[in-house]
């Protein structure tokens, strides 16, 4: 039985991770890359995260959705290193401890986030908002008076190839729709070549035919690469018919297929119904 397959089921959980800490390449044998365990934050009090359990398989399309302060951006924040858990581990595949990590080693090791707002430089063409970052020396002036190798040209030009934006790669980024910077952001991420993408309200703000084409964007990075996606538009999570996690006062209150989460009556009262 596949996990698509799996009926729902409340308050996943599953035994101690026991890892041993040990640093160096990302372990993705075991065909999952992403562990939260027992992972709890508080915050003046209050508990953002609740022994918080989920796994993410290695090229799964994940959806996570909930209330307001479900916890949703406080579990991004600690898989990112930007929170501390008060308790709990996060591995990133079998070896990778993320909460002993650096934000640049996240970076660094395979994980890119995109906040709701999109970040581009908007005064720099769509083709140097990708130039910059690339793989390559941050330094904004060396960036972009050197000459790039054929490998990240190549990585550019398949960015752009993904995004829909290669007639565009010439326009100042300013220029461009809402939607299109959305998607600027999102090549920006994969130039530099992630595992795990963790997408925040990815279509808010946009328009109906950017919203489709966003869908089609992710079903297509699927499988090569690990989604999350965090996102409130419900007609947006079904188009993409993936495994959707629903989050409720900082743990996993259901988790299943999008049909089967509508139905559940948990969900309904405390989300769905509102």
């Amino acid at each position: 039985m596949s996990l698509m397959d799996e009926p729902i089921v409340e308050n996943p959980g599953f035994p101690s991770l026991g890892h041993p800490l040990v640093p160096g390449a990302l372990d993705i044998s075991h065909k999952v890359i992403l562990y939260l365990d027992q992972v709890s934050v508080s915050f003046d009090g209050f508990k953002a995260l609740n022994d918080l359990n989920l796994a993410i398989d290695v090229g799964e399309l994940r959806c996570i959705i909930g209330p307001n302060g479900a916890g949703k951006t406080t579990m991004m924040d600690v898989i990112t290193g930007k929170t501390r858990p008060d308790s709990g581990t996060v591995f990133f595949g079998q070896t990778l401890d993320l909460t002993r990590m650096s934000e640049p080693a996240i970076v660094a090791a395979g994980i890119g986030r995109k906040f709701q707002k999109p970040t581009v430089f908007e005064h720099h063409t769509v083709f140097e908002n990708l130039e910059l970052a690339a793989k390559c020396d941050r330094r904004v002036r060396f960036s972009l008076r050197s000459r790039l190798d054929g490998e990240t040209l190549d990585q550019i030009d398949e960015a752009l190839r993904i995004v829909r934006l290669t007639p565009h790669a010439h326009v100042e980024a300013g220029l461009l729709s809402h939607g299109q910077k959305q998607w600027l952001e999102i090549g920006m991420l994969l130039v530099q070549d992630p595992k795990l993408l963790l997408l925040d309200e990815p279509v808010a703000g946009m328009t109906d035919e950017e919203t489709e084409h966003t869908a089609e964007l992710f079903l297509s990075l699927a499988g090569r690469r690990s989604l999350v996606v965090v996102e409130h538009d419900m007609a947006f999570v079904a188009k993409l018919a993936s495994r959707v996690t629903v989050l409720h006062e900082g743990s996993v209150l259901a988790e299943g297929r999008m049909e089967e989460v509508r139905e559940h009556p948990r969900v309904i009262e405390v989300y769905l119904g509102r």
